[in-house]
């Protein structure tokens, strides 16, 4: 295996998502987290759902339109201002603490970002955290106007780093990603941040489940696809030893 560049979902695998929570509790206190899960779950399916129906919008629209979706769920009344605030929480994504210091030790490589993001998303957020220093490109699905997983989606990572499949390591820690990935024909490297094992002990017969609970029972454990990651690691910080470095 000569890997030549390492390419990373952005959403979930280098930025959490869950960060949007400090935002969203201070919106509506006490609805801050529930929030966070539904809208996070109806963006997915949106990007799903639009693909299904060949109904393409950028992933702008499709985060307005979830947020959206969430508040009514929940019978909030919001202002214009409360609403973009939240939203402007996605140029603002914070790293997941060991991001910078996993792409600085691949710096030999080619590192990019593919994403279901639209252009101007992905651009402000990147720039944002200092990431545009960092990475050789940052690649929208926008112009197959198709999200992941479909293939024509990882079809930009060879027409914009003129890389095969074969030589490209796909770094996600979304589930869907990776099968989408593994089934297009790139290897795939999960950052499996929530075991079975650790899944399993938060459930209690009889309790309540938490919102974030249930985010994680449905959105973080590996689907029954026939599509496996060729490497399972725990952290970004990992990925150097994943071509033994």
């Amino acid at each position: 295996m000569a890997i030549k560049a390492f390419v990373f979902d952005a959403y979930g695998t280098l930025y959490d998502i869950q960060s949007v929570a400090t935002v969203t509790e201070e919106a509506f206190p006490g609805y801050g987290d529930i929030i966070t899960q539904i809208w996070r779950m109806k963006q997915l399916e949106y990007t799903w759902q639009r693909s299904m129906m060949q109904r393409y919008a950028d992933f702008s629209v499709v985060t307005r339109e979830s947020l959206v979706y969430s508040l009514k769920l929940l019978g909030l009344t919001y202002s214009d201002a409360a609403f973009e605030r939240i939203m402007d929480k996605y140029a603002h994504l914070d790293l997941y603490p060991d991001a910078e210091a996993a792409l600085a030790a691949l710096s030999g490589y080619k590192l990019a970002i593919l994403s279901n993001g639209s252009s101007g998303m992905l651009n402000d957020l990147v720039k944002n955290t200092g990431l545009d220093q960092v990475l050789d490109a940052t690649i929208s699905i926008d112009s197959e106007r198709i999200f992941k997983p479909a293939p024509q989606a990882y079809t930009l990572i060879e027409k914009k780093l003129g890389v095969k499949p074969s030589d490209v390591m796909f770094v996600s820690s979304n589930p869907f990603d990776v099968a989408g990935a593994k089934s297009f024909g790139l290897n795939v490297a999960w950052i499996e941040r929530v075991t079975p094992q650790a899944m399993a002990a938060e459930f209690k017969p009889g309790a309540p489940i938490a919102p974030v609970t249930m985010f994680k029972a449905v959105r973080t454990q590996m689907d029954e696809l026939g599509f496996l990651p060729d490497h399972r690691i725990p952290a970004l910080a990992e990925l150097p030893k994943v071509v033994g470095k």
